[in-house]
């Protein structure tokens, strides 16, 4: 259906009318100033969280991601509980629309296990669905913006939980550890050999994870820090941003986990047998 000269009109004055306060909010505010901290500050408080602690329960004072690692984690029990008890009871032969996104979401992981470690893969696709589920609902959190105080008065947006190093050191731990266990659950001795080859995979996997989500906070907080780009564009770069990390992490992540865990996990016999029949064809 065509817009009608009338309709035309309306949109063209409602898209003028949005410009105008635009271009107002960015003249207004750039003729009180900035911030007062440098750029360098401004940075260097986005990775090492020097200045913006938070008290946990009056307890300690910690980072702001770890209030997110503790929220995410929270909420993504007390949503696990609630679909194991209300939801999956009521699963049927003919899922619904939900049932079907649960299916997918699962079987994604689940075949991501079963390519990769087809020897065992039980366990391997619970902590990769767990682990993606984590990085993705996480690497999300900060799109909320949700606020706290911290120690000094100031109030800030909690950022996502793998952006400081110590939760992606944390999460590259335990995979490392899970490859490990699928190691000497398939050869034994040999098992934690053939997986201490690798010793620089946790820190391979720590780090690639912190430096993508961290490269993130860091162009949109580069965004909000000059005046004259911190309307709307922060908004369309925040966004892209983020979904982005969330599912290339994600992917990364279980996909790496997977890989290593059906190397190690390999029952080195039958691969050897595979060899020399390789060979001798």
């Amino acid at each position: 259906m065509k817009m009608t000269k009338k309709k035309r009109t309306k949109v063209f004055l409602t898209l003028l009318v949005i410009l105008i306060v635009l271009l107002a909010g960015i003249i207004l505010t750039n003729s009180f100033g900035g911030r007062q901290e440098t750029i360098q500050e401004t940075m260097r408080d986005a990775v090492l969280h020097e200045t913006g602690k938070i008290s946990f329960l009056g307890i300690k004072d910690v980072n702001p991601a770890f209030l997110s690692a503790v929220t995410v984690t929270v909420v993504l029990l007390i949503a696990a509980a609630l679909i194991r008890i209300f939801a999956v009871p009521k699963f049927t032969y003919i899922p619904g629309k939900f049932q079907m996104l649960l299916e997918q979401v699962v079987g994604l992981f689940d075949g991501l296990a079963k390519s990769n470690s087809p020897h065992r893969n039980g366990f391997l696709g619970a902590y990769v669905f767990a682990a993606g589920v984590y990085i993705f609902c996480g690497t999300l959190f900060e799109l909320f913006g949700f606020q706290a105080v911290t120690t000094a008065g100031e109030s800030i947006a909690l950022p996502a939980p793998l952006s400081d190093i110590n939760g992606a050191i944390a999460l590259g731990c335990l995979s490392y550890c899970i490859i490990l266990s699928g190691g000497i659950a398939g050869n034994g001795v040999r098992g934690i050999g053939k997986t201490l080859k690798d010793f620089s995979l946790p820190i391979s996997m720590s780090f690639r994870l912190f430096g993508a989500l961290l490269s993130g906070l860091l162009v949109t907080e580069l965004v909000y820090y000059y005046i004259h780009l911190s309307f709307v564009l922060p908004v369309v770069v925040g966004v892209l941003f983020t979904l982005l990390h969330a599912l290339i992490q994600t992917y990364v992540l279980t996909m790496l986990t997977a890989l290593f865990y059906g190397e190690v996990s390999e029952p080195v016999r039958k691969k050897e047998n595979a060899e020399r029949q390789k060979k001798a064809a």
